[in-house]
């Protein structure tokens, strides 16, 4: 297969249908983020779209049409899904007859940027640092033995509320409102029981804390007095608490199963519902599993409300991961973890675009033969970063054009516009009288 023109006609299926023009200039714009220019350049983007081979106007036209050219994030990822399913190379994964959904939230840190309302927190620094914020919902499924998560949609934190919270809220919900019948979501401890129900989704897999607690939705023997209203405390696992022992409440039901050469068990609870419902026949019941896998010392804490099995527990929320890849290669593979850009739609569209330059690279480099990036290199892997290595070698200027029509200059008669300094010069207003 050859790299070169298999990876121009992807680049060039995903902006086809954009504007004429727009379209030329965006192309352009993905091959400097694909080959790693924007890596070396340090975050720069002239000198990242000059190392690729372009003059000096295409360089601003690809620049303009990245600032204020009519496109938006959430359309290009559909055309990158279709044209995904079409090659047929990705395959979805189904647990229970559900393919997964999963859901986070990324930031990209930009301390220097002061109209950055909006935070994330920060482990390093342990604390909440400004930061672009984004919610990411994919659906997850491998290409051949690598896992990947095929980007669906990008939410901005909002301008009027950039909390966190809030952005989650609206994640949430529109997570809700696209959710196919056959789709489950599948969502990390940063999100809580209480919101999804909120939301109206009927169907999730999320993970709790480790002191999570609950309530059985039947009331408990009366001893006389006043008759309770809640169910008894259910506590999957154990706690100290003021140097105390709490023993957690015995599991209702018990799996064991074998993957791969190890024992996985499961414990089930039941019909649980949160702490501060009262006991009632109208209320949304869950299940609580707990999944002990031999790699890890601490059990995963689950909730759903479908009672499924324990190896599609283990399924579901094991393909949450691969939500976590696309970051990663936006920000170490592509090289937008250092960004020079300071208007504030450019801070949210440069993430946005390598988002979805980190996901085409990943899928190309998952689907062409490996590339070794030396003689040294005997046993080489379908990585990304071994890609990225070997788009840089090539000039962007040397290439053939690509062979869609629509993607070609826009041809505007531009002759009786003031050109340079008196482009932008403004003219003095005249004193009314």
């Amino acid at each position: 297969m050859n790299t070169i023109h298999y990876t121009t006609q992807t680049l060039a299926a995903v902006v086809e249908s954009l504007p004429i023009g727009t379209n030329l200039a965006l192309y352009q714009f993905l091959w400097m983020l694909v080959s790693g220019a924007l890596f070396a350049s340090r975050g720069a983007l002239f000198p990242a779209l000059q190392a690729i081979g372009l003059g000096a106007a295409e360089v601003r036209r690809a620049w303009a049409a990245f600032r204020y050219g009519v496109w938006s994030i959430n359309p290009m990822l559909q055309t990158w899904q279709t044209y995904i399913e079409e090659q047929g190379k990705w395959q979805a994964h189904q647990y229970a007859g559900y393919y997964v959904k999963a859901v986070d939230v990324t930031a990209y840190w930009r301390s220097s940027v002061k109209r950055i309302k909006s935070k994330h927190y920060d482990a390093t620094a342990d604390r909440a640092l400004p930061a672009v914020v984004f919610g990411l919902v994919g659906r997850v499924g491998s290409v051949g033995e690598q896992r990947m998560a095929l980007l669906t949609d990008l939410i901005r934190a909002a301008l009027t509320d950039p909390s966190e919270s809030a952005l989650q809220t609206e994640l949430v919900k529109q997570v809700a409102t696209k959710l196919a019948d056959d789709e489950i979501p599948v969502f990390d401890a940063g999100f809580k029981l209480k919101a999804l129900y909120a939301a109206g989704l009927s169907r999730f897999v999320v993970r709790l804390a480790k002191n999570f607690t609950a309530r059985r939705n039947v009331l408990p023997d009366s001893s006389g007095g006043r008759q309770p209203e809640y169910g008894v405390i259910a506590r999957p696992l154990p706690r100290s608490y003021d140097g105390h022992f709490i023993e957690r409440t015995p599991p209702d039901h018990v799996e064991t199963w074998q993957d791969q050469g190890l024992e996985f068990r499961a414990e089930f609870w039941y019909d649980l519902v949160l702490r501060d419902c009262k006991v009632s026949a109208e209320n949304q019941v869950f299940t609580v599993v707990a999944i002990y896998d031999p790699r890890f010392k601490e059990p995963w804490l689950l909730a759903c409300p479908l009672k499924l099995k324990g190896p599609d527990y283990w399924g579901i929320y094991h393909d949450r991961w691969p939500i976590e890849q696309a970051p990663l290669a936006s920000k170490h593979m592509v090289g937008a973890h250092r960004q020079f850009v300071f208007a504030e739609e450019s801070c949210y569209r440069l993430p946005e675009l390598s988002l979805l330059a980190g996901s085409i690279q990943t899928y190309l480099a998952a689907t062409l033969p490996p590339i070794p990036t030396g003689f040294w290199d005997r046993n080489p892997k379908r990585t990304p970063g071994r890609l990225r290595r070997w788009l840089a070698r090539v000039t962007f200027s040397d290439l053939a054009p690509p062979e869609q029509g629509r993607i070609r200059k826009k041809s505007s008669v531009t002759d009786h516009l003031p050109k340079g300094i008196l482009g932008h010069r403004r003219s003095k207003q005249p004193v009314p009288t």
